[in-house]
């Protein structure tokens, strides 16, 4: 017989409560984290993505464009969750081969974690720790030639963007990091303490079309900020009532694509397109602002005009009004697609 407990034994911790269908502080949300069917349920109900989960975009629209068929071998450039990615690999059979490239060292293991446990093993699905930019050096390092369809989402994933350790969101404190890869290049705060006034301005106009971005660069150019509301409450200290969390919204994604380059492997993803797709391959690019969704129009029109595309989407195709309810954070989704020439 065991003997009662001391009265001076520590307790174990108590479990935090649930409050409510969807609490609101990330590490309260035990039961999302854990999986918990009947919680999931509910949140997604809600039109809310369930903590540490992303909701793939335009599901059906990027198979169509994609085509896929059996056998055939896709590259993945932002695995992500791996929501696009399993519909990828269930449309190409286990004849067929994803690549998924991500580089998020913190989700990418939990992502094939969660691919190897739905039954998607070697051959079948490789996934590599690289952005979309370096997407050429993956498939010569596979000793691939090519692929037949490249699929990319350039949207931040909700895993990223709702954990407030990342520092990627502007409505729950947290450091003010955003990169992608924390381990790698210079977290948003000293990005923006170091950055000129003429620089700041600059990519405040080209990541996020800022209309007063002469005004804000001169105010938070060169001034340090720890966390992710300091640096909104002082953007909103800076516009008015109406217009501030747009502002703090623009703000913050001009932040994210400068800290993360994401640009310039956009551009390089956009440049080596004829290189990694094989005679017939088709590409689809979601894109969520207007600064890639220029880039994408202008190099697969670029690309139609030199005869390497034999066909490009004719117009921006956008998330269905349904999709919009269920998860709002499709609304400024825009999907465009290319074909090589065979």
């Amino acid at each position: 017989m065991n003997p009662p407990p001391s009265e001076d034994a520590p307790r174990p911790p108590r479990r935090p409560r649930y409050a409510g269908k969807n609490p609101r502080r990330w590490d309260q949300k035990y039961k999302e984290h854990r999986g918990d069917e009947e919680t999931l349920t509910k949140v997604e109900a809600g039109g809310k993505t369930a903590a540490g989960t992303h909701r793939p975009i335009m599901v059906d629209e990027v198979l169509a464009a994609l085509e896929l068929r059996k056998g055939e071998g896709v590259l993945d450039g932002t695995l992500g969750y791996g929501g696009h990615a399993q519909c990828l690999l269930e449309a190409v059979g286990p004849t067929g081969k994803v690549i998924g490239l991500d580089a998020d060292p913190v989700q990418l293991p939990l992502t094939v974690e969660r691919l190897r446990e739905a039954g998607f093993d070697a051959p079948q699905f490789t996934a590599v720790r690289s952005n979309f930019g370096g997407a050429l050096k993956v498939l010569g390092t596979l000793g691939l030639t090519g692929v037949n369809a490249i699929m990319a989402d350039l949207g931040v994933s909700s895993m990223q963007i709702d954990n407030p350790a990342r520092g990627f969101s502007y409505k729950h404190n947290g450091p003010l990091d955003m990169r992608m890869n924390p381990t790698r290049g210079k977290a948003a705060g000293d990005f923006l303490a170091e950055v000129s006034v003429e620089k700041w301005q600059r990519l405040l106009q080209e990541n996020a079309d800022e209309p007063r971005a002469d005004f804000l660069a001169a105010e938070l150019a060169g001034k340090r900020f720890a966390t992710t509301l300091e640096l909104a409450k002082a953007v909103e200290q800076l516009t008015s009532a109406a217009d501030s969390e747009a502002t703090v919204r623009r703000v913050f994604q001009a932040l994210r694509i400068a800290v993360n380059e994401e640009f310039s492997a956009l551009d390089s993803l956009l440049r080596t397109l004829p290189d990694l797709l094989l005679p017939g391959g088709r590409v689809a690019i979601l894109s969520f602002h207007s600064g890639e969704d220029r880039r994408v129009k202008k190099a697969f029109a670029a690309g139609w005009e030199a005869g390497i595309f034999s066909a490009i989407s004719a117009n921006v195709q956008t998330p269905s009004l349904q999709e919009i309810s269920r998860n709002p954070r499709a609304s400024s989704a825009k999907l465009r697609w290319a074909v090589r020439r065979s």
